[in-house]
């Protein structure tokens, strides 16, 4: 079976389309469309290859965290129609995306590695090793690249360059912290160890409102908690679900997003282990068992449902 690598639906009333990394988003007067693709990126990338089902755990696993999060920040989502698409809030995001860290590991431990003390204008201790808990969660903010990479970006280069006011960003502060404390117990619940993901937030009428997906593979990093204790002392890699591992698949065939250098071959057996890892993070994270839906045309599916939300709405 083949992932949806795009979409290019037309909707009655539709005013604008715009193609993110990994999703399509159709915008309407008062609301949008945002669906799901099965593409996957790394070191902000594109890979040429869609992972099936990918879509499809990326929007549920958003779709039941925004739910379990309501009560903190208000979020975008209204309306899920179809396993790949979310419905919901048309608004003006910031250009900031706010990460937030409670262990050592990925970019933030490749940094530290390389002799950085300071991360986004934070301080860390000497002594850590990677994927060890750090003393409390840390705010690590970046810019949000319309194309290219990310950039790293300090709480007071978004103040003095005007990126957010100061109130409000000491509120998205305070969010980014009471999230990640919900996700963290979320994933607790499940034998997991949230150790580090990213938030996004927008504006509507004055109000701040939590928006895209959160908790997810493509977003967080997840570790397993039983053993985690027994291999940090033994200096043992982690077992962790994320999306770490299609970085190191990638790193480990001689690509890191860097100038002159190509894209692995990605085979048969590549995509369906990754797919299968998503899968397997899903059921994982969820405690539900997830359900492949692939029996019909997946393009027609989506626009019927579309379609149909739309017309009755």
């Amino acid at each position: 079976m083949e992932g949806i690598k795009e979409t290019n639906f037309q909707f009655p009333n539709q005013q604008d389309f715009y193609r993110g990394k990994v999703r399509d988003i159709y915008y309407f007067s008062d609301l949008l469309v945002m669906v799901a693709s099965d593409r996957i990126s790394a070191f902000d990338v594109v890979l040429p290859r869609a992972i099936p089902f990918k879509g499809q755990v990326l929007n549920q696993i958003a779709s039941k965290f925004l739910k379990a999060t309501s009560d903190i920040v208000p979020n975008w989502i209204s309306a899920s129609p179809d396993p790949s698409v979310s419905v919901g809030l048309k608004c003006d995001p910031y250009q900031v995306e706010m990460v937030i860290r409670g262990y050592l590991a990925g970019h933030a431990w490749r940094e530290y590695r390389d002799g950085k003390r300071t991360l986004c204008g934070v301080s860390l201790p000497d002594g850590l090793k990677e994927n060890d808990r750090l003393p409390s969660p840390i705010i690590t903010p970046t810019t949000k690249a319309k194309e290219g990479h990310d950039e790293d970006i300090s709480r007071e280069e978004i103040l003095a360059q005007g990126i957010v006011a100061e109130n409000e960003y000491e509120q998205l502060e305070a969010y980014t912290q009471a999230l990640f404390a919900r996700g963290t117990e979320m994933a607790a619940d499940q034998g997991l160890i949230l150790v580090d993901t990213k938030y996004e937030f927008g504006k509507l009428n004055g109000e701040i409102i939590l928006i895209d997906e959160i908790h997810t593979p493509d977003s967080s990093r997840y570790f397993y908690k039983e053993g985690y204790e027994e291999r940090q002392q033994n200096n043992e890699k982690q077992k962790q679900l994320s999306k770490e591992f299609v970085r190191q698949w990638l790193i480990e065939n001689g690509f890191q997003g860097k100038e002159g250098q190509e894209i692995p071959e990605m085979s048969d057996e590549v995509v369906n282990s990754i797919s299968e890892r998503y899968i397997e993070l899903f059921e994982k994270v969820t405690g539900e068992s997830f359900e492949k839906d692939g029996n019909q045309n997946l393009l027609d599916r989506i626009e019927n449902n579309i379609t149909n939300y739309l017309q009755n709405r």
